[in-house]
């Protein structure tokens, strides 16, 4: 596989402070730039289990991958992805379209259900925070199966390198890497800090979303962003709920040989 960093390419080293504050030097840029996507960027890096580190280019996670095209689609292809897992509902797929089809890469639509969060209050003097963490957790249990499936294929060597997405690549996206990262060890900080690189990347979504069609952000400002804390407290909800964020991998059908082959695969 070449080792593609951006749309000019080339292999490059790199410091990157991240908001957790510690910095590692490496061959790779975390955010990768496309120009029709807003938020594509590689979870490698991060220190886990046993001294380990998160391998690099085996698991992406990104936004809607369906205006793919020209020189984005060529530096999209030199990352040798094998597989996409596109998280979205049957209504965002056919309105914004899927990653391009092309031979030897398998895309997978385990669709994550969820409450509408237009339905749900967001009130002055809310905690944001908390508002968010309490939607996430919604996702954990109405979106389970997707959340097994998107694991589960995370967990095969075959399958990487994996891109993992939905819309905005925030929200569905951002709980499925961090309870990845989290099985990979991961500290939540780190996690945190992964979660939260979105805000950066979102700004320029959000200034053509005011040009074009601001309707879609006035009002709903408290959508678009991404707090570490919001996350923190997710994963302090886990452990709460269910003691750790393994057992809540294995009560949604996530085996010990899986785990371990994620950990096999995705750790150096």
């Amino acid at each position: 596989m070449k080792h593609a960093t951006n749309r000019r390419g080339g292999k490059r080293c790199s410091t990157f402070r991240d908001y957790g504050g510690w910095v590692a030097a490496h061959h790779y840029p975390r955010n990768l730039t496309f120009s029709s996507t807003y938020n594509f960027r590689d979870v490698g890096g991060y220190p886990g289990l046993d001294g380990r580190s998160v391998r690099w280019r085996r698991l992406f996670r990104a936004d809607s991958l369906g205006r793919l095209a020209g020189a984005d689609w060529e530096a999209f292809a030199e990352l040798g992805v094998r597989t996409v897992i596109d998280l979205r509902r049957v209504f965002e797929v056919e309105a914004h379209g899927r990653v391009p089809e092309t031979d030897g890469l398998a895309y997978l639509n385990p669709v994550l259900k969820h409450v509408d969060w237009t339905d749900v209050p967001h009130p002055e003097g809310t905690v944001h925070e908390r508002w968010l963490a309490d939607r996430y957790l919604n996702f954990l249990e109405d979106g389970r199966d997707a959340i097994a499936t998107a694991l589960s294929v995370i967990a095969e060597p075959e399958s990487a390198p994996v891109v993992v997405h939905c819309m905005a690549g925030k929200d569905r996206t951002g709980v499925v890497c961090a309870l990845a990262l989290a099985l990979l060890g991961v500290s939540d900080d780190d996690i945190a800090a992964d979660y939260a690189l979105t805000e950066i990347a979102m700004a320029r979504l959000i200034a053509e979303l005011r040009e074009k069609n601001p309707t879609l952000v006035e009002g709903k400002e408290h959508m678009f962003d991404s707090p570490a804390e919001a996350m923190l407290l997710l994963l302090a909800d886990v452990r709460e709920r269910h003691g750790s964020v393994e057992k809540y991998a294995r009560e949604i059908g996530l085996t010990g040989e899986q785990i371990a082959a994620m950990r096999g695969h995705l750790l150096s």
